[in-house]
């Protein structure tokens, strides 16, 4: 197990990875800000959901996810129609204007990290992924073994950004 000194060094520079997020954050359109990207790649990635499903991906209230979910309907990247399996629900489907958002985002991102990282390795790059993925698979067991046992889940004091999420 690491010692207390590696974990403070690992806090400290999950505080300086602030500067990436930031600048990955820069780097979107106006009318398309972090939350509403984080949206368009789960829906994206996972494809037609229902918003209860939505909030629990991006591991934020009912009510923020609805604003997300207005502002992107509001621009005709998504629409929401009636769940035949309970007409109080909604399903959310990415349009085709909302997957041309989608592409372009991706493509903004990939460029960005093709260029910051363009003196690391293969290797290097696919080492990085599996140690994210990782760490974050360690929260989400955390937060699934904390729901099983009736144990209160550690409060989450951040949010997330788009193409980075889940």
């Amino acid at each position: 197990m690491a010692g207390k000194a590696q974990y403070e060094e690992l806090i400290r520079q999950f505080s300086a990875f602030g500067a990436v997020k930031r600048e990955l954050g820069r780097i979107l359109p106006a009318e398309c800000p972090s939350g509403s990207a984080a949206v368009l790649t789960l829906l994206g990635r996972h494809g037609d959901m229902r918003m209860s499903r939505l909030a629990e991906l991006l591991a934020v209230d009912m009510s923020v996810t609805s604003r997300h979910v207005a502002h992107l309907a509001d621009r005709g990247w998504i629409e929401r129609s009636p769940d035949p399996a309970d007409k109080r629900s909604r399903i959310l489907r990415l349009t085709p204007a909302g997957q041309a958002q989608l592409d372009e985002l991706s493509e903004r991102t990939t460029q960005l990290l093709a260029h910051r990282l363009s003196d690391w390795t293969d290797e290097e790059v696919g080492q990085l992924t599996r140690l994210m993925t990782r760490l974050r698979a360690s929260f989400d067991d955390c937060r699934s073994a904390a729901a099983r046992s009736g144990a209160p889940p550690v409060p989450e004091q951040s949010t997330r950004t788009p193409a980075i999420t889940t």
